[in-house]
C-alpha cells in the first residue's frame, strides 16, 4: 500500500508506513503555528520516525522552535518570490543520521564538475512528446520496470491518469514504437514552482542522455506556463541524476537524510533547483 494523501486543517501531507514518515507537502501558512502539534501527534500515534516539510522562509522560526532541523534551502521557492526551507524533525535518531557519506559526497563531487549542455539531440529512431491518458498503461509498465518499489503509485495506470487530470504533464521518449524514457513535471500553479520527478529511463537505452534530453524539454513547456522555479529531490546515490541535474544548470541545495522510500529501502535525497525566470 502507498501512503496516502490527506489534508491536514488546510494543509496538504503525505503520510505513511511505506516512508514511515510524514510530508507536509503543501503548507498552508494560516494553518500555522497550529498544525505543529497535530504531526507531532500524529507522528508519534502512529509511530513515523520522521516528518519532512516544505515551508515559507517566514515561517521557518515556528518550525525551528519545534524541534525542525534545515536540510535543504531553495531561493525564491514561493511565487519566484518567497524562499523555501525544507526542514526535517525526527522521532527516532537512527533516522537522522546521514549513512553512506563517502557514497553520497563522490556522486556530489562528480555532478558539481559537470559543465553547462543545454542543447541535446536525441539519436536516430528517438522521439519526443508529451504523454497522454491513452499511453498511461506503457507508462505504468516502464516504472514497474525501473523502480521496485516508489513513494507514490507511479506503477498503477489508473494513478498515473488521475494525476495527469490535476496538475502533473508527463513527457516521454519513444524508440521507434516503444516507450523507453518517461519524466515528469509536478506543477503547484498557485506558488508557480515544479518539481522535476519521476525520471526512469530503461536499462539498455541509459547512457545516451535521454534523462537530460527529457528535463530541457520539460523546463520550455514549464516556463510557457508560468512556473518560476524548477526544483528535484534526487537520490543521493545516483551518479546519472545528479550530474543530469547539473549538467542542466542545477545548483545543489541540500541533501534530506533518510527521506524516501524508494527501490526497497530508505534512501537520502538530494535537493536540486533552477530559476526558470
Amino acid at each position: 500500500m502507498s501512503d496516502e494523501v490527506i489534508l491536514v486543517q488546510n494543509s496538504s501531507i503525505q503520510h505513511g508506513k511505506k516512508n514511515n514518515r510524514i510530508y507536509l507537502m503543501k503548507l498552508d501558512p494560516q494553518d500555522c503555528p497550529g498544525i505543529l502539534p497535530k504531526l507531532d501527534e500524529m507522528a508519534q500515534e502512529n509511530s513515523y520516525s520522521k516528518i519532512f516539510a516544505k515551508v515559507p522562509n517566514s515561517l521557518m522560526k515556528k518550525f525551528l522552535q519545534k524541534g525542525y532541523q534545515i536540510e535543504a534551502h531553495i531561493p525564491k521557492f514561493f511565487k519566484g518570490k518567497e524562499d523555501g526551507i525544507f526542514m526535517s524533525k525526527y522521532f527516532d535518531e537512527t533516522r537522522g543520521l546521514l549513512e553512506e557519506k563517502k557514497r553520497i559526497s563522490q556522486v556530489l563531487d562528480v555532478a558539481l564538475k559537470k559543465k553547462l549542455q543545454e542543447k541535446q539531440s536525441l539519436e536516430k529512431g528517438y522521439f519526443c512528446r508529451k504523454a497522454q491518458k491513452e499511453d498511461v498503461i506503457e507508462m505504468a509498465k516502464v516504472y514497474q520496470r525501473v523502480f521496485i518499489s516508489y513513494p507514490f503509485p507511479i506503477e498503477d495506470p489508473s494513478y498515473i491518469k488521475k494525476t495527469m487530470e490535476e496538475n502533473v504533464e508527463y513527457f516521454g521518449i519513444w524508440y521507434k514504437d516503444q516507450l523507453v524514457a518517461l519524466a515528469s513535471s509536478e506543477m503547484d500553479l498557485s506558488l508557480q514552482n515544479v518539481e522535476m520527478t519521476d525520471f526512469a529511463i530503461l536499462p539498455e537505452h541509459r547512457g545516451k542522455n535521454l534523462a537530460l534530453y527529457l528535463l530541457n524539454k520539460m523546463e520550455k513547456e514549464m516556463e510557457n506556463k508560468g512556473m518560476k522555479t524548477a526544483y528535484s529531490i534526487a537520490r543521493s546515490h545516483s551518479f546519472a541524476m545528479n550530474s543530469t541535474f547539473s549538467k542542466a544548470g542545477y545548483d545543489f541545495r541540500g541533501t534530506l537524510i533518510q527521506n524516501t522510500q524508494i527501490a526497497g529501502h530508505l534512501e537520502s535525497m538530494n535537493v536540486w533547483y533552477k530559476s526558470l525566470v
